[in-house]
């Protein structure tokens, strides 16, 4: 047991600080932690990164009775993780407090939703997969009505509620059907049992199922439809959390599920995630383009930008798994600086979403104008940033694997995207009315940011170092 703790260090950090955390807020009243609540949650997860790095144990075979996992793969993502979610932690400090929101239970929820989200990327086990999901989701569930005086939120956190709980449903069925068939939850002996007998029915429709469920959690079409709604409705910090932090993790568990349990039926899951990755690039291209709100917009984006990453696992390669997981990276990358720029966003020091009050915001804040541009810019793929070198990573997969139309459409979904990023660099920029926004932003959001335009500036050339991590990674989860 004391062996197995070498891999379990990061999360054991988290639950043992979050619990003594939880338990001095509620016997000081939490008056004396409140302001500096999330900070201070914010410097326990870069300690948990570093525990990571430093102390985390690793191996190629499973941990913990089979139940987990700890290699290159895992803590690759749940790295990014930690860190990521320190820095939106502190990006909400000023947004909490200046609506009232400011309460000791927020970053707490966070903390048990990462908990949950590394438990899901080092899940060896269907069941042990299912309890990481829902830790992180139970968490979003509340955080996304968080603001509970608000109708929208209070309505995106029920939506939201209300169609995880069916995604859960069809998780557990599809578990159900797959234990059923193989006799076994784990992994490792799931993947072997197929990989020595007939494919069954009852695998197949299981593996559905599942697919379904974890395309529900990552906001791929057609389980889409609760993506815009909870992302405008949601407070913007809890938005920016969503769109980021949950999106790496889901995807690790994806990756995992299609290549360490369903690895031997390749040829059946395939085209199911041809049709995901078609589908999304699609609706998120079209359905961005009538939406005037910034947050809705970046919705809509996130479903297109979810159907570009899953080009890579669709192309079922090393390449494409590796570029999968590039393509995650540097998506997060460019999303954690622009909303350090959204969650800034007031009017006459009221916050707000509409893209056209940004008209002539260069003439205010000409840097942070150029900043912002660069990321809508590289959002939108335009060469030689970084958005476009990690779409033509799974460009390149898809197109080796033989299935240039999806390559194909792919490029037009590009097209078609690229003109809400642009309409908004427009606004900024070129269009013809008094700007709007107050133009305020502080010391270290505005370090985010600029830190954010500069990283995807030089990922055009090494891809920030981490190619060799994501190889190591992909080749740690492909047999």
């Amino acid at each position: 047991m004391i062996e197995a703790i070498r891999f379990i260090l990061p999360e054991l950090f988290i639950i043992l600080f979050t619990l003594s955390f939880l338990m001095i807020a509620v016997f000081s009243n939490g008056k004396a932690l409140i302001e500096y609540s999330n900070n201070i949650s914010s410097l326990s997860l870069i300690v948990a990164a570093l525990i990571l790095i430093y102390g985390q144990a690793t191996t190629t075979e499973p941990v913990m009775g089979g139940y987990y996992s700890s290699n290159d793969f895992t803590s690759f993502f749940k790295g990014l993780i930690l860190i990521l979610s320190a820095l939106i932690l502190h990006l909400s400090d000023d947004y909490l407090k200046k609506n009232n929101l400011q309460v000791f239970e927020f970053p707490i929820l966070i903390n048990f939703s990462i908990v949950g989200m590394m438990i899901t990327i080092s899940a060896n086990d269907l069941l042990s997969l299912y309890i990481g999901i829902e830790m992180q989701a139970l968490s979003l569930y509340i955080l996304a009505s968080f603001s509970r005086d608000n109708a929208k939120s209070t309505e995106a956190g029920l939506k939201y509620f209300i169609l995880g709980s069916l995604s859960s449903g069809l998780l557990l069925y599809g578990i159900s059907l797959v234990y059923g068939t193989t006799g076994s939850t784990q992994f490792d002996l799931i993947y072997e049992t197929i990989m020595y007998t007939d494919t069954l029915l009852g695998l197949q429709v299981g593996m559905v199922f599942i697919i379904s469920s974890i395309a529900f959690k990552f906001s791929a079409f057609p389980f889409h439809m609760w993506t815009p709604d909870v992302y405008e409705g949601a407070p913007t910090p809890v938005t920016a959390f969503m769109a980021i932090v949950p999106k790496l993790a889901i995807g690790a568990m994806f990756a995992k599920v299609l290549f360490d349990v369903f690895g031997g039926v390749a040829h059946n899951w395939q085209l199911i995630l041809v049709f995901l990755s078609g589908g999304s690039m699609i609706i998120g291209a079209f359905g961005a383009i009538a939406q005037t709100n910034i947050k809705r917009m970046l919705a809509f984006s996130s479903i297109g930008h979810v159907g570009f990453a899953l080009m890579g696992l669709a192309a079922v390669s090393p390449e494409g798994l590796s570029g999968f997981i590039i393509y995650l990276f540097l998506y997060s990358i460019m999303m954690v600086g622009i909303f350090a720029f959204i969650i800034n966003m007031e009017k006459d020091g009221v916050l707000v979403t509409d893209i056209y009050l940004l008209a002539q915001y260069s003439e205010k804040r000409s840097g942070v104008s150029f900043a912002l541009a660069l990321i809508l810019f590289s959002l939108a793929g335009i060469p030689p940033l970084a958005g476009f070198i990690c779409k033509l990573y799974v460009f390149m997969a898809i197109i080796n694997s033989g299935m240039i139309y999806l390559a194909v459409v792919g490029a037009i979904a590009s097209v078609v995207g690229a003109f809400y990023y642009l309409r908004v660099v427009y606004i900024i920029y070129f269009m013809d009315r008094e700007a709007k926004l107050d133009g305020r932003m502080p010391f270290t959001h505005l370090c985010i940011l600029f830190v954010a335009s500069v990283a995807i500036v030089i990922g055009t050339y090494n891809l920030l170092g981490v190619e060799p991590l994501t190889r190591a990674a992909a080749q740690s989860l492909i047999y």
